[in-house]
């Protein structure tokens, strides 16, 4: 059943918006007449029930270690009884899209919920909540700064980030009617998607599928190594290449990590009949989230 990704700056209200959901959903599930939504529960998601500290965002590699934990959390509940309300910064649009792509597989509905409360906002509710030793604290300066800084506003316009709900910072609820709509439907009327090219698993009908795969993830990982060599010692920013903008870390990525990656990605896709024209595409936005 549906998973519903929440998004937004730190302490901007995030848990409160997602306990709204999680209520809302319970109270239409007790009151239905319906069997079909009779048997459904709702599984929260968020760092508290993982047991993951404000402090695994400080390093890369920590905070990559817990996106694996939400990501594995999310796909394990994944099922056609279970609402899910993933309740997390999920500020990084690559994680958006392979949690939309994991929902697409199962062909289950998603979207995502931005809470929308401006950054002055959450400064100040940041700063009550490292004040009050009673509460879940909040984040630290210097670490609230930088997840301000690299948070990556949902866009609706993009297949992953859509249909968006924005709770505006002065609304007493998000729009809980419209989304139960969406993710659930009308009572006796199930909502039904088709999974897309990308996730169904079918054996691929052109004999040179994998030969092009592999020379397409390999030109574009011998555009970064070329990239490196010309320029050494130099980490971050943006490679534009055609169809798309690769991503690179602080710090030089080295072969064994890039081959280690086109490996996983041909692995994933040997069996899909991904079309030629979202090779390149595919294989950019996999590599942005492994790099990032």
């Amino acid at each position: 059943m549906p998973l519903i990704l929440i998004s937004g700056y730190p302490s901007s209200g995030k848990t409160y918006r997602s306990n709204q959901l999680v209520e809302y959903f319970k109270t239409k599930i007790e009151a239905s007449s319906d069997a079909r939504i009779n048997r459904l529960t709702v599984c929260h998601i968020n760092d508290q029930s993982l047991g993951l500290s404000r402090d695994v965002y400080r390093e890369a590699r920590t905070e990559k270690d817990a996106r694996a934990t939400e990501y594995s959390a999310v796909k394990r509940a994944l099922g056609k009884d279970t609402i899910i309300i993933a309740d997390g910064l999920n500020y990084i649009k690559g994680f958006r899209y392979q949690l939309y792509c994991e929902a697409k597989a199962v062909q289950t509905p998603n979207c995502v919920v931005h809470v929308g409360t401006p950054i002055q906002n959450c400064e100040e509710i940041n700063a009550r909540l490292l004040e009050n030793k009673d509460e879940d604290g909040g984040y630290a300066k210097d670490l609230f700064d930088n997840l301000v800084y690299r948070y990556e506003e949902p866009n609706g316009m993009t297949r992953w980030d859509s249909p968006l709900f924005t709770v505006p910072y002065d609304d007493e609820k998000p729009p809980l009617e419209d989304i139960w709509e969406v993710m659930i439907g009308s009572e006796g009327k199930a909502k039904i998607v088709k999974p897309n090219q990308a996730t169904v698993m079918k054996p691929a009908t052109e004999s040179d599928y994998l030969y092009e795969l592999d020379q397409t993830s390999q030109e574009i990982l011998n555009f970064i190594l070329d990239w490196q060599k010309d320029h050494p010692g130099e980490g971050g920013g943006e490679l534009t290449v055609t169809q798309g903008t690769i991503e690179l870390p602080a710090n030089p990525v080295s072969l064994p990590q890039l081959q280690r990656i086109r490996r996983q990605f041909i692995s994933l896709n040997r069996q899909q009949n991904l079309p030629k024209s979202r090779f390149r595409t595919s294989f950019i936005e996999y590599l942005n989230y492994n790099l990032g």
